[in-house]
């Protein structure tokens, strides 16, 4: 499966970056650095109506190249400008074609919580969210144990960093509920064939507690989709594909906000 493709691939990265800077290090320079309050992403995700995490990514492995043209930090600052309540940037770089150089460029040029969008299979690289400037960190239950998951919000915790546990179905959103999880995404992706229905986010919701922030991603296209999951109480929808692809996105965003 990609997901184990992508994961192993991950922790060759881990281990060469270790290389560069150990894990003690990249520890230390994080607990340098104040702890945000309130935890913002979350914060923002607590907001009536539905929030946006507009997405910053070049490619992905079910559509290859989205964006040939990928001029980083002047879509962060749009978004930030039209009032996106989150920013998502890729930083996995086989993949996806992302860096950590993104994150910490536009965590200098925006306001808006950030989440570091990579595959989290070790500790350092919540660190590392942590100095590249990074609210929140995604941590995805195809990849991880109960256990890892929950040794990892606590260390989130202790950083002043939110966590978007992605989730996939019915066991792995319990899993998230177990490890405490206090915001869990649905992925409406098939990691298996990569086609998406949003229906996943509608059959999963009734399963996870009122008090947990519900974020739906991928495959939300239209405000129809988005009114839709509105009406079953989503906090939060994760948009990519869509606002990368918008040669207008400030009228593709109000569009799915429904106010136009």
């Amino acid at each position: 499966m990609i997901l184990d493709e992508i994961a192993a691939k991950t922790r060759e990265r881990v281990a060469r970056c270790k290389e560069n800077v150990s894990p003690e290090e990249m520890k230390k320079k994080a607990l340098s650095l104040p702890s945000e309050t309130g935890f913002p992403f979350e914060k923002q995700l607590k907001k009536d109506g539905v929030s946006f995490i507009c997405e910053i990514k070049k490619a992905s492995p079910s559509k290859g190249v989205i964006a040939e043209h990928f001029p980083y930090l002047d879509i962060a600052a749009e978004y930030e400008k039209i009032g996106a309540d989150c920013i998502s940037v890729l930083t996995e770089p086989d993949y996806f074609m992302g860096s950590t150089e993104y994150l910490k460029e536009i965590h200098e040029k925006v306001d808006v919580p950030l989440l570091r969008k990579d595959f989290t299979v070790d500790e350092y690289m919540i660190y590392e969210a942590k100095v590249l400037g990074a609210s929140a960190v995604l941590l995805i239950c195809s990849i991880l144990g109960k256990s890892e998951i929950r040794e990892y919000l606590q260390i989130c915790d202790e950083f002043g960093l939110s966590a978007l546990v992605e989730t996939h179905d019915e066991r792995e959103v319990q899993m998230a509920i177990d490890a405490g999880a206090r915001v869990i995404g649905v992925n409406n992706r098939n990691l298996k064939d990569f086609s998406v229905n949003t229906d996943n986010s509608r059959r999963l919701r009734e399963l996870i507690p009122p008090e947990v922030l519900f974020v739906s991603e991928s495959g939300v296209q239209t405000a129809e989709d988005v009114a839709a999951l509105r009406k079953i109480g989503v906090d939060a929808v994760l948009i990519g594909e869509t606002l990368m692809r918008a040669a207008d996105k400030k009228a593709k965003l109000a569009e799915l906000r429904g106010v136009i």
